[in-house]
C-alpha cells in the first residue's frame, strides 16, 4: 500500500471574493489524513482541475449547486490514487476521479468514484476524456445540433473546452472558426488544430466584420465560452436556424455589476435563431458514448490536447487567476 504522509494540506474558502479572487480569499490548512470507514475509500489526489465555474460558486448566490461555504475546502474535480480501501471493487492503486476539493486526500463512497480504465493517464482522465471533452461533445453535437457542412464559430477556442469544440467540428464535416487572444493560441489553433479561420479578439480592428468575413454565409452553431461582448457580436452574424449554445460566460464572472443581456437579442427572432444554456452533468447517463467517440478520435490523431500544469497545490488559487487573465492554453490543472 503507498505510504501517506501524515498531513492533509487543504485549500479553504476564506472570504468571498469581490471582482478578481485575491489570495487573502482563501486559506491553506494542514490536518490529519482522514481515515476511511466502511464502504469508503481514502484518495490521495494527483491532479486538480481549474474550471471558470470555480468563480461563480465561491458566490453566496443560487446556481445549480450550492455555493462554498466559508471555511469549506474549495470545490474541484480532481483524479486520484486509492491508498486505502474498505469499498469492495475497489483497491489500492486503482486510479479514481470525483469531485473530491483543493485538498490532498479525501474520502469517498461509491457513489462520488467514477473509475479511471487501465492505460488512461491522469492528464488525459481531466482533459478530452473528461468533464472537458464530455462539455465540448455534447455542447456541441447535442445542444449545438451541429449538421454537416455548417459553420462552426467558438469563443475561447484556446481553451480547453473551445479547442475540442473545433476539432469536433472538422471531424465532422464542418468549418471551425475559432476567437482567441494572442497571436501564439491563434497560431496554435490554425497550425497544430486545423481551425478554419482564427480572430484575435483583442488586435481585430473591427470585430464584426472580422466574423462576417471568416463566415460568409453566417454562423450556424456559436459555442459561446465568454459572453459580453464576444457574445453580442456574434449575434449580428447568426445564419438563419442557427443554435447558440452558452457554455459559460468567463469576461463576467468577476464582475462586481450585474452583467447586461445581449443587444443582440433580437437576431434570434429575425434569423429564427435559439440561445440555450446546458450542464454536463445533465448528459451524465450517456458519458461511455462519448468517451468512447472521444477515445476513438484520440487514437486515430484527429484529436489533439495541451495541457498546462501547475505544480504544487499552494499554488492553485494564483493559478485560478490565469483562466481570467487569458494566459493559460489548453486545460489547467495543478498538480499536487
Amino acid at each position: 500500500m503507498t505510504q501517506t504522509p501524515d498531513t492533509n494540506l487543504q485549500i479553504r474558502l476564506a472570504a468571498r471574493p469581490k471582482g478578481l479572487p485575491q489570495e487573502s480569499d482563501f486559506q491553506l490548512v494542514e490536518e490529519p489524513v482522514p481515515q476511511p470507514g466502511d464502504g469508503q475509500v481514502l484518495v490521495r489526489n494527483i491532479l486538480l482541475s481549474l474550471d471558470p465555474a470555480m468563480r461563480g460558486w465561491m458566490n453566496d448566490v443560487r446556481s445549480y449547486v450550492p455555493p462554498i461555504g466559508i471555511g469549506e475546502v474549495m470545490r474541484g474535480l480532481t483524479v486520484g490514487e486509492v491508498v486505502e480501501s474498505h469499498l469492495p471493487g475497489f483497491a489500492a492503486g486503482d486510479l479514481v476521479s470525483g469531485i473530491f476539493g483543493w485538498q490532498r486526500y479525501a474520502v469517498a463512497r461509491a457513489r462520488d468514484l467514477s473509475r479511471i480504465p487501465p492505460g488512461v493517464a491522469p492528464e488525459v482522465a481531466l482533459g478530452p476524456l473528461g468533464m472537458t471533452g464530455l462539455t465540448a461533445y455534447f455542447g456541441l453535437l447535442d445542444v449545438g445540433q451541429l449538421k454537416a457542412d455548417e459553420t462552426v464559430l467558438v469563443s475561447g477556442a484556446a481553451g480547453a473546452v473551445g479547442s475540442i469544440v473545433g476539432q469536433i467540428a472538422k471531424i465532422k464535416d464542418c468549418r471551425a472558426v475559432g476567437i482567441a487572444g494572442t497571436d501564439e493560441k491563434c497560431r496554435w489553433l490554425a497550425e497544430d488544430l486545423g481551425f478554419d479561420a482564427i480572430i484575435n479578439y483583442k488586435t481585430a480592428k473591427d470585430l464584426n466584420e472580422e466574423i462576417r468575413r471568416a463566415c460568409p454565409k453566417g454562423v450556424n452553431v456559436y459555442f459561446d465560452n465568454v459572453g459580453g461582448e464576444i457574445l453580442d457580436t456574434a449575434l449580428r452574424n447568426l445564419a438563419m436556424h442557427a443554435r447558440v449554445v452558452i457554455c459559460g460566460a468567463i469576461s463576467q464572472y468577476n464582475a462586481t455589476e450585474p452583467p447586461k443581456g445581449p443587444a443582440n437579442y433580437l437576431a434570434l427572432l429575425v434569423q429564427r435563431a435559439r440561445m440555450e444554456g446546458f450542464l454536463v452533468m445533465d448528459f451524465q447517463a450517456r458519458y461511455a458514448e462519448a468517451q468512447a467517440d472521444l477515445g476513438r478520435w484520440l487514437a486515430e490523431g484527429k484529436l489533439h490536447y495541451r495541457e498546462d500544469v501547475v505544480e504544487g497545490l499552494e499554488n492553485a488559487p494564483k493559478a485560478l487567476l490565469r483562466l481570467f487573465d487569458g494566459s493559460n492554453t489548453g486545460k489547467l490543472m495543478v498538480r499536487i
